[in-house]
């Protein structure tokens, strides 16, 4: 029977986890950037300098502010 532990062996099951993997992490960086716009505008930095910094464009930049003001 094929079990759990012979699908974790294929090719497919660990080029897909590879792929969800990779995903994820990006994600976590996005948010990461994301999260550090507000310390960055406290500090006096404005959205053109955090946009560059965090390579992030000037409507991301905006728009995570936006979010943060609204929680």
């Amino acid at each position: 029977m094929f079990g759990l532990s012979d699908l974790k062996q294929t090719r497919v099951y660990q080029q897909a986890f590879a792929e969800g993997e990779e995903k994820g992490k990006q994600e976590g960086i996005e948010e990461g950037k994301l999260l550090a716009v507000p310390p960055m505008l406290a500090a006096g930095l404005t959205v053109q300098q955090i946009a560059q910094a965090l390579g992030l464009t000037v409507d991301e930049v905006r728009q995570a502010t936006q979010a943060q003001s609204s929680q």
